[in-house]
């Protein structure tokens, strides 16, 4: 009885080549999608993204204004008259008691490592006619 281990060896490799390179490149593309869903919803908690947003204390919303709009950002202690549809419905005086900025990563056009863009502005303001 005669055995020849290099074709057994040689069945085995095309064996492994035939089952592992379809596993190794569907591992890969499930990685890389699961990598673009995690971005896509990061994106999406961003709703006023490009925008100054105005919120109360309590977390409510005010008023939305698009960053690209504004020649200056407001700065704690302005006073700044907001519109809206009434007197009652947002509309009013308001002073700014804090602003935060925050920042994304550049992906597109980066000129530096670890470039950031300003993506959005929160002004937490307090409503001067409730005072």
């Amino acid at each position: 009885m005669y055995i020849s281990y290099g074709t057994a060896g040689d069945t085995a490799s095309i064996l492994g080549l035939v089952i592992g390179l379809p596993t190794i490149i569907a591992s890969f593309y499930q990685s890389w999608k699961a990598r673009q869903e995690a971005r896509a919803a990061r994106r999406e908690l961003i709703f006023s993204e490009d925008c100054l947003e105005f919120v109360l204390d309590d977390g409510s919303f005010v008023n939305l204004v698009q960053l690209e709009t504004l020649h200056s950002l407001p700065r704690p202690g302005d006073i700044v008259l907001l519109p809206g549809d009434g007197v009652g419905n947002g509309a009013g005086p308001y002073r700014v008691e804090n602003v935060e900025f925050i920042y994304t990563r550049e992906e597109v056009d980066a000129q530096q490592p670890r470039q950031a863009r300003l993506t959005k502005t929160v002004a937490h303001v307090v409503n001067l006619l409730d005072v």
